[in-house]
């Protein structure tokens, strides 16, 4: 593993810790709430993505028909990527705070907490191996 490679694996987490350490700045002050908001939309969701990121470019986009943009598959992966990581960290989010809702022990430097040790337990996972595309047979139609 690259120095850069390190860094960009360690990039989620570290916000996560910066979220944490945002927590001892006082109530109304704008750097803390832009540092738990920015980890709580794309902290845990770029860490879990990360792991399947082999997996989702095996197969890249298929673009229409008609080739307006040479750029459209880099573009279309680079948007999914975007909207994963969004959507996979509110539904942690969420699921985390169910949690702690339903075993009475909510609060919301608990659920920071709670995210924060996930997503540094996730930037240690090791990437998921892409399976081979499907083969087709001769003849038979795909």
């Amino acid at each position: 593993m690259t120095p850069q490679e390190l860094v960009i694996r360690m990039l989620p987490p570290f916000g996560g810790w910066l979220a944490l350490a945002a927590l001892t700045l006082p109530d109304a002050s704008p750097l803390r709430a832009a540092a738990v908001a920015v980890f709580l939309a794309a902290g845990p969701g770029a860490a879990v993505v990360r792991i399947g990121g082999p997996a989702l470019r095996s197969r890249p986009a298929e673009s229409p028909v008609d080739r307006r943009d040479p750029d459209f598959a880099r573009h279309s992966d680079l948007l999914e990527r975007l909207m994963l990581v969004v959507f996979l960290s509110v539904g942690v989010v969420l699921i985390a705070a169910t949690v702690l809702i339903a075993g009475h022990a909510f609060s919301g430097q608990r659920v920071l907490l709670a995210l924060t040790v996930l997503t540094t337990l996730a930037a240690f996972c090791p990437p998921l191996r892409a399976s081979p595309p499907p083969r087709t047979r001769k003849g038979s139609a795909p």
